[in-house]
């Protein structure tokens, strides 16, 4: 066992476990994914620190629990297809892409782009399609989606976004409209509405873009 799987089997045991991560499809997606391949060369060595890791730019990899604990209350199904919003490195995204059929990995940054394809070629994962587009718009051309998850703190949903989610689809997201904690929502499509479930409270930093704006919901 290499130091990155030790750590990796670490964060599991320490972190995802004991912080009510009980579905065993997710943990198996989060043992499987290193996230040591996604993280700059500079902080391999704390990938699996229970924090927010800073990419530069204002972007972050996000803590692993607050991820972990998004995605099972999302409840991937194996044949969903699902949109990463701000999806940066594509960590989230591969893991995602362990659970459901298809995954869009939505980035503007391309430089975290690159890097993403290639950890994803490391991991020989071809569910996840990367594209490089603003992210506020989302991406219509694949819509509806099962999942839309943000791979990051919001502001507010635009509802461009939102109206890309599918009948009984999820959208699982920090959503932080004032200053201070962000609270981890899961927003679900019933009947042509959007009902959210506040379920924990999350400092997942923002998505550079997603601060307050007029015009947004949730």
């Amino acid at each position: 066992m290499s130091v990155y799987d030790d750590a990796r089997f670490h964060m599991v045991e320490s972190q995802l476990r004991p912080n009510r991560v009980t579905d065993e499809r997710v943990i198996d997606a989060f043992m499987r994914i290193r996230r040591e391949l996604f993280a700059p060369a500079a902080l391999r060595g704390v990938a699996y620190v229970d924090d927010d890791l800073p990419l530069g730019q204002g972007r972050h990899l996000m803590q692993p629990m607050v991820a972990a604990r998004l995605l099972q209350a999302a409840a991937v199904q194996p044949k969903d297809v699902a949109l990463v919003v701000g999806a940066g490195v594509g960590y989230e995204a591969a893991v995602v892409s362990l659970l459901a059929r298809g995954v869009v990995a939505l980035e503007e940054d391309a430089d975290l782009a690159r890097g993403g394809r290639s950890a994803l070629v490391d991991h020989r994962i071809a569910s996840v399609a990367y594209v490089e587009a603003p992210l506020a718009p989302g991406h219509r051309q694949r819509s509806p989606y099962d999942l839309i998850f943000f791979a990051g703190a919001v502001a507010a949903v635009p509802p461009e976004i939102a109206g890309q989610l599918a009948e009984g689809g999820r959208l699982a997201v920090v959503l932080r409209p004032h200053e201070g904690v962000g609270r981890a929502t899961l927003i679900t499509r019933t009947g042509g509405s959007l009902a959210p479930r506040v379920m924990f409270d999350a400092a997942t930093p923002l998505l550079p873009g997603f601060d307050p704006k007029p015009g947004f919901v949730f």
